[in-house]
């Protein structure tokens, strides 16, 4: 005999109980007379007595039926309030979400969305988990993630969102007390900081206008595990780093750092909400995955060359 209880058969038990009949049993639940009687029958042998009293006229329980009716129906009816809070919860956006970020991402263009997605979604909640580390989903017991990448992990299921792109940049300092680099080349003899947590290699990666590529191993005195700590060294023009243009474009925008050897492009990533698997998402997932696909997928962060301040001209010298 199976250890596992006979949940059909209970279940079945109740409904006849409830409803008097066999019949009317099968076709409040939607199944056949035989269906119902076999599960009784069987349910009977198990429990190892009677739970009916059966004539052709008239179906009565047992004394031992009438034992077992109330709290087989408590269990019909308990069975039927976790599907009912189940299907609200695949419906509605409710519970909590554990998300992953990346340090610098979330606390710029994550947090600050966070207001409206509480006002618009006030059943759910988040637990938001801020690092630069790619965490494992299904061992740490994520719900889903943003991520910079790029390609998305092969073992989750991840939707993109836009493209990321990275730019190697240094401030006027540096360039006026160094010179302008011309070629990626040169980049190889220059203080380069770099990123712990770059995606698959720390080789920078370059690709011209013409389709040449020229690869870079960036060789300087700081590592870090955060972008934003990059800033500090960067402004002061004392090396040169890769920054993603989330973080590069404001200050790009206004001249503090430029862009080297623009007429080449860096490799460039997406953001992508992953989750562990498609199947069975519930409400809250989707949600969360619409929402940033509305308020991500062209970000404001965008910056490209021709956003760059003009730089003043030179002015001629009067003539006497």
């Amino acid at each position: 005999m199976s250890k596992l209880p006979d949940f059909e058969g209970l279940a079945m038990f109740a409904k006849v109980a409830e409803e008097g009949s066999f019949a009317a049993a099968a076709r409040v639940m939607g199944v056949s007379v035989p269906t119902v009687s076999r599960a009784v029958a069987r349910l009977e042998e198990r429990l190892g007595g009677r739970l009916f009293n059966r004539t052709s006229r008239q179906l009565s329980l047992t004394e031992f039926g009438s034992s077992m009716a109330a709290k087989a129906g408590d269990i019909y009816r308990q069975a039927e309030e976790v599907e009912s809070e189940a299907q609200d919860l695949s419906v509605q956006p409710r519970g909590q979400v554990r998300l992953a970020v990346p340090m610098s991402f979330g606390l710029r263009w994550v947090a600050p969305l966070l207001p409206k997605l509480m006002r618009q979604y006030p059943e759910l909640s988040v637990d938001l988990h801020l690092s630069d580390a790619s965490v494992d989903l299904i061992a740490d017991g994520f719900d889903a993630a943003l991520r910079i990448a790029v390609l998305p992990d092969s073992s989750l299921v991840a939707r993109r969102l836009c493209a990321v792109t990275q730019f190697a940049v240094a401030a006027p300092a540096y360039l006026q007390a160094h010179g302008r680099p011309t070629h990626p080349r040169e980049l190889a003899s220059r203080p380069c900081m770099s990123y712990a947590y770059r995606a698959r290699t720390q080789v920078w990666r370059f690709t011209h206008q013409d389709g040449t590529e020229e690869d870079v191993v960036p060789n300087g005195r700081l590592r870090v595990t955060n972008s934003d700590a990059l800033l500090p060294v960067l402004l002061e023009g004392l090396a040169i780093a890769e920054l993603p243009e989330f973080i590069a474009s404001e200050y790009l925008a206004d001249g503090r750092l430029e862009v080297l050897v623009p007429e080449w492009s860096m490799t460039k990533g997406g953001l992508y909400f992953v989750t562990p698997s498609a199947r069975s998402r519930p409400a809250k997932i989707t949600a969360l995955s619409d929402f940033f696909a509305e308020h991500l997928s062209d970000p404001v962060w965008r910056w490209s060359p021709k956003d760059a301040p003009r730089k003043p001209k030179p002015r001629k010298p009067l003539q006497k």
